[in-house]
């Protein structure tokens, strides 16, 4: 339908952390900011990944013009095959994002039947009625930008994830005359990262973290195990260019920092001297002292090559006393468990860990900007409706406060996901929902997608336990052919099993034999009986399973 409206239509992203992805919709053109994934949260058992629910995407694919993305995190490109395989759009990314995303389709099978459309900054494409203008920002990853948007009705600056570093690694700055240029001329609404809205003052730059590293490398006497997130280019950069200083081979090891360390010195990101990188297997012919090993692993992943190093579980990364372990990288909220275990482990090793406890120095910068530079954004850009996005609700509500306390907007709009902005020149609304929610996806399953009632099955499991009944019966006659076997796990407290025998054995006496016959009727009245049982007699509500053998 047309509106003569623009839509904001946010399908995830806001509410949470992770599953970024934002639809934009003018009468018969809808663009999609952005298509992330989350990792699951620890009830939902044996889920690998969380992806956005894109029904409303599905319902009006043919007015879908394409995904534009800002950067090649996991939280916004993540989502991209699942999205893709409901959608056959172009996408949108510049030169190292779409690197990423290359490597993902084809995992997936997917690189042939895609197009993928390299963006640059500052210059503009359309897409539908939509004319986009990229905006270089800078971030924890390389070849990040902002979205300058412009439907008919006025511009949309969509920030994407951003801190203000005006010196980067890379000596590519945050472009903020570009931003300034749209505030002279006037923009309808912004929308911007509220991930460290809680934090005062500004991000430091990258270059921050270089004398306290620089430090550690000049105490350390054995090997340096370096860890940070494989997508650090920035921090990966400064570790080759220490370990160069400090006269130390390197050996990269885990798949993804290797992939990433192979992209972006393609891409001239990483400018590696000849000599300097070694293989794993050469690190037997040079002395401890001599090497740096650059390792993925920070968040204590369990398959990752630092956490099978801790467990001395792997085939080259020894780790012996006296060798130091920095983990440079901040730990994520939910991930303390393995972190700490990992780290728990290296102390066994005896080595001297390193980490990002508030004690070491500055070993860590954030990529993302803090309330000082939130502030100076929103006075550059001076908005006319301003959205906060990226974050759970508290940060978009702090997030809204701040922006109205800079005192240049009209209007700060909280949104959630699956609500419609409808914005014209004059104002914004709010006017209606779309279905949104969470798809579970385990990859090791022949179909990806978890259904809840899955999920419910695996948390009754992991709570209370699993009783199995087994029965053997006539397919003829609907005779009993043996005694019931029960079998209980995860189940304490008394021992059910003769009581349960007994009373299945006599429920089924109380079934005709046509009846005997019907497995579904007997299945579902034993589970019932025995249901109602165990509850009674201990408390609980175990997964109650009955297989009906037929004999």
């Amino acid at each position: 339908m047309q509106t003569k409206k623009l839509k904001i239509i946010p399908l995830g992203g806001l509410g949470e952390f992770g599953m970024n992805c934002l639809a934009l919709r003018w009468e018969d053109d809808i663009i999609v900011i952005d298509a992330g994934l989350m990792f699951p949260e620890s009830e939902l058992l044996g889920v690998d990944i969380v992806v956005p629910d894109i029904s409303y995407l599905v319902e009006n694919k043919q007015h879908v013009r394409g995904i534009v993305l800002t950067h090649g995190h996991e939280d916004h490109i993540g989502g991209l095959p699942w999205i893709l395989s409901e959608l056959k759009v172009p996408v949108y990314a510049t030169e190292f994002t779409l690197a990423y995303v290359e490597g993902k389709l084809e995992e997936h099978h997917m690189l042939d039947e895609t197009e993928l459309v390299e963006i640059q900054p500052r210059e503009k494409f359309k897409l539908g009625i939509f004319t986009i203008a990229p905006i270089r920002v800078t971030h924890s990853l390389v070849d990040c930008v902002a979205l300058a948007i412009e439907p008919p009705v006025g511009v949309v600056i969509h920030t994407g994830d951003f801190k203000i570093d005006l010196s980067p690694i890379d000596n590519k700055p945050f472009d903020l005359h570009t931003f300034a240029e749209y505030g002279k001329r006037g923009v309808l609404a912004l929308l911007q990262d509220s991930t460290n809205v809680e934090r005062s003052g500004y991000t430091p730059s990258e270059q921050a973290v270089i004398p306290r590293l620089d430090e550690i490398f000049s105490r350390t006497k054995k090997k340096l195990f370096f860890s940070c997130f494989s997508s650090s280019i920035y921090r990966i950069r400064i570790a080759l260019e220490l370990a160069r200083k400090h006269g130390r081979k390197v050996a990269i090891m885990g798949r993804s920092m290797v992939e990433s360390s192979e992209i972006a010195q393609d891409l001239g990101y990483l400018d590696i001297p000849p000599g300097l990188v070694i293989n794993p297997g050469q690190m037997r012919d040079y002395n401890p002292e001599q090497l740096m090993v650059l390792i993925s692993g920070t968040q204590g992943e369990p398959m990752s090559g630092l956490s099978r190093a801790a467990v001395d579980n792997h085939k080259h990364a020894k780790i012996l006393p006296g060798d130091t372990v920095l983990l440079s990288s901040r730990v994520i909220p939910g991930n303390e468990k393995s972190i700490f275990r990992v780290i728990d482990h290296l102390y066994r090793r005896e080595a001297n860990v390193i980490f990002d406890d508030g004690s070491h120095g500055l070993i860590h910068v954030s990529g993302h900007g803090c309330q000082e530079e939130l502030r100076l954004l929103i006075n550059l850009v001076r908005p006319k409706f301003f959205i906060p996005v990226h974050g759970d609700y508290r940060h978009l509500r702090e997030h809204a406060q701040v922006a109205l306390n800079t005192g240049v907007i009209d209007s700060s709009i909280v949104i959630e996901d699956g609500d419609v902005l409808e914005l014209d020149a004059k104002n914004a609304r709010k006017n209606g929902k779309v279905s949104v929610g969470r798809i579970l996806i385990d990859s090791g399953s022949n179909s990806d997608v978890v259904e809840d009632l899955v999920i419910r099955d695996r948390r009754i499991l992991s709570e209370v336990g699993l009783v199995l009944l087994v029965v053997a019966i006539n397919t003829r006659t609907g005779q009993v052919e043996r005694p019931a076997e029960v079998v209980a796990r995860g189940f304490g407290g008394a021992d059910i099993s003769d009581q349960a025998r007994d009373l299945v054995m006599s429920t089924l006496n109380t079934l005709s034999g046509e009846e005997r016959t019907d497995y579904g009727q007997v299945k579902e009245k034993v589970r019932v009986e025995l249901k109602r049982m165990i509850q009674k007699s201990t408390g609980r509500r175990p997964l109650i399973m009955p297989v009906i053998l037929e004999m």
